[in-house]
């Protein structure tokens, strides 16, 4: 087995992999800026050895056969520059989980801007319970396993089911993570402008999962959101036979007869439209919907059988930070938080949540911190995405120095927008040094007794939560 040493270990998918490989018995070490947990204390229950910060010492002195580098790493960083100058070899993150994990297995890769953390944990549950024992990388915490990454389970090739992310790969290739992940099943959730710090446009984004598309063998399988005109145009190319999932005609994979109660979304399965199925999901929104209906068309091509995806679903768990309900609150008062940070996510995260509370009052605390929304790329979606909220609360802008005044998120704008839709607004970070705890001084001068409180980001919120449930706890 290998020596491996992970540079920029601290994050979920390098700590992920980095375990997984432990237990595969290679011997792992790595280093990162700052490790916190969760995913220090990850690394230390599982016996990880990494140093913090960076030294050619950390490096020189762990002689590693082989060097992941994190797509966070580049030129510059004294453990990067010292493993150039001693021609170690490099590899990213990406390549190795294809290399070592994916391997000889059948490679089921989810893609798409919105959606793939959920829709890769329906998937990976579905084959769990059916009985495949895949393996996964998750760009989120399942809780139906509670870590993100592990192996197949099968001796003989079995399954790997990965998230397909379509940022870049790491400083030596600019390609998508998802081109390293050799698809044999593939989904397209959908596809919309996003990470505008490596993508120029959305015709770029298109290429690059044109490109992806053009990967999957013709013994393969596409699925594809045929609600989604880009997805369905990128699928075009396909040598491989191609199946839509959606609400619109046509779609081989359909929902129908759907209700919804309490968190619990009862549907039947239609192929081509013929009911397959009538089965429970405790997910709310019709977003959720298209994310199980890839899922479930793609653990059929596993060979699931629907009366075995019919048991399972019900049992399934959400990751962490996808509407996850916090317990514990005050009474009356309910505490979501999700990763949403593109309008349509926002969008879609709220209209599920009057689904899941009807008739309450909503406060939606978002904080503007992606590459592309601290930016005015998205300044009219923005002003349009909180539609089912009451009161909207605005954390500050992420590091909004990286851009010329002219390019930055418009927040008097937003505010602006906002109230001329009736909603009252909060800019938080701008009168106080205590941020984020004028968020929740303000809650306390606004919240009644059974509101719903959603803070979406996709970082810490600098850790809002946590003083949100100091205040509001039980």
């Amino acid at each position: 087995m290998s020596s491996i040493y992970f540079l920029g270990i601290g994050g979920t998918a390098m700590a992920s992999v980095a375990v997984a490989l432990s237990h595969l018995g290679h011997a792992i070490c790595g280093s990162d800026t700052a490790l916190y947990p969760p995913m220090s204390t990850y690394l230390e229950t599982n016996n990880i050895r990494y140093f913090k910060g960076f030294s050619e010492k950390n490096i020189s002195g762990s002689t590693p056969d082989l060097v992941v580098v994190g797509n966070a790493v580049s030129r510059g960083n004294c453990e990067l520059e010292y493993a150039l100058n001693h021609r170690l070899q490099l590899i990213s993150m990406p390549e190795l989980v294809r290399n070592e994990l994916i391997a000889k297995n059948t490679s089921l890769v989810v893609t798409g801007t919105h959606g793939k953390t959920t829709t890769t944990s329906i998937l990976a549950w579905l084959l769990e319970y059916g009985g495949l024992k895949p393996g996964f990388l998750i760009g989120g915490i399942p809780e139906n396993f509670s870590i993100s990454c592990r192996a197949s389970g099968q001796k003989e090739p079995g399954f790997f089911v990965t998230e397909g992310d379509e940022y870049d790969t790491s400083f030596f290739d600019k390609r998508s993570k998802f081109m390293l992940y050799r698809p044999d099943i593939a989904i397209i959730n959908n596809m919309e402008f996003d990470h505008a710090d490596i993508f120029d446009s959305f015709e770029d984004i298109r290429k690059s999962f044109r490109q992806f598309v053009n990967l999957i063998p013709g013994t393969g399988i596409l699925l594809v959101n045929g609600d989604d005109p880009a997805a369905c145009e990128a699928s075009s190319g396909a040598f491989c036979p191609v199946e839509r999932f959606g609400f619109s005609d046509g779609c081989d994979w359909s929902a129908c007869d759907i209700f919804g109660s309490n968190g619990i979304t009862t549907l039947t399965i239609c192929k081509n439209g013929k009911p397959e199925g009538t089965l429970s999901i405790p997910l709310a929104g019709r977003h959720n919907i298209m994310n199980a209906l890839g899922a479930i068309a793609a653990a059929t091509h596993c060979g699931l059988h629907m009366e075995t995806i019919t048991c399972a679903m019900p049992q399934f768990r959400r990751p962490k930070r996808r509407m996850e309900v916090t317990e514990g609150i005050r009474s009356g008062l309910t505490l979501i938080e999700d990763f949403a940070h593109h309008p349509t996510a926002i969008r879609a995260t709220l209209e599920a949540i009057t689904e899941l509370c009807p008739g309450r009052r909503i406060i939606a605390c978002f904080e503007p911190r992606s590459n592309t929304t601290t930016r005015n790329i998205f300044q009219q979606e923005l002003a349009a995405c909180f539609g089912p909220a009451s009161i909207v609360v605005l954390g500050k802008v992420h590091r909004p120095e990286r851009y010329a005044p002219d390019m930055q998120l418009d927040v008097s704008r937003l505010e602006c927008e906002l109230q001329e839709q009736n909603k009252s607004v909060f800019i938080a970070g701008t009168g106080s040094s205590d941020y984020p705890g004028d968020i929740v001084g303000f809650l306390e001068s606004v919240i009644e007794e059974n509101d719903v409180v959603v803070l979406m980001s996709n970082g810490s919120f600098s850790n809002l939560k946590t003083l949100f449930l100091g205040n509001f706890g039980k």
